[in-house]
């Protein structure tokens, strides 16, 4: 995917998931989260090589001093992720995130331990972590679940789950507690009004 693909492709995704992007001009200038995934991409390319981890590790820490979102430039992002809000976000060296999720302010994918193994989560697609949540270890959270706000999860939750509590459970999600989806081809900016 070429980098202006993907700029369109992430800009895509914030107006599916924030209803109040008003038009991707101001979202690139002014959206955080948006930025901390475009400079971990950078950092990301950089970590692949062994050569180049410190410059990565810099820049990372540079993103978070400039946004308040941690990512941590092992981790591994898939497309479209949203953070809204986003200060307070930390996400770990061995987090996997999937396509299309959103996450909110005060999130952590954190460890649990401290040996140089797969230490923590890994995001199904279509996943919504809410604001504080701690999602933390090597679990797997199964795609199209929500982890309510504050929730506190430590154990794998299957798919199409809603995770709650401290420390968390899981029940299966309803059919009327999934969001509809929102059609980018529909959404018009208004830049384009003028």
């Amino acid at each position: 995917m070429t980098f202006l693909s993907r700029l369109r492709d992430d800009l895509t995704g914030a107006r599916a998931h924030d209803p109040a992007a008003r038009g991707d001009v101001e979202n690139i200038l002014a959206y955080s989260g948006l930025h901390a995934i475009w400079i971990h991409r950078l950092t990301h390319r950089l970590w692949a090589r062994p050569r180049l981890r410190m410059p990565a590790r810099l820049l990372s820490q540079f993103a978070r001093f400039l946004t308040g979102i941690e990512i941590h430039p092992g981790a591994t992002i898939g497309q479209r992720l949203f953070i809204d809000h986003g200060m307070g976000v930390v996400i770990g060296e061995t987090a996997e995130i999937g396509d299309d999720v959103m996450i909110y302010h005060g999130v952590t994918l954190g460890g649990r331990s401290l040996a140089k193994v797969k230490r923590h989560p890994t995001i199904g697609d279509r996943v919504v972590i809410g604001a504080g949540a701690k999602v933390l270890g090597p679990i797997t959270i199964g795609a199209d679940s929500a982890i309510g706000a504050n929730a506190v999860v430590v154990k794998d939750a299957p798919a199409d789950s809603i995770i709650t509590g401290m420390p968390a459970t899981n029940r299966p999600r309803r059919p009327e507690e999934h969001k509809p989806a929102v059609d980018p081809a529909e959404y018009i900016d208004p830049a384009m009004w003028i």
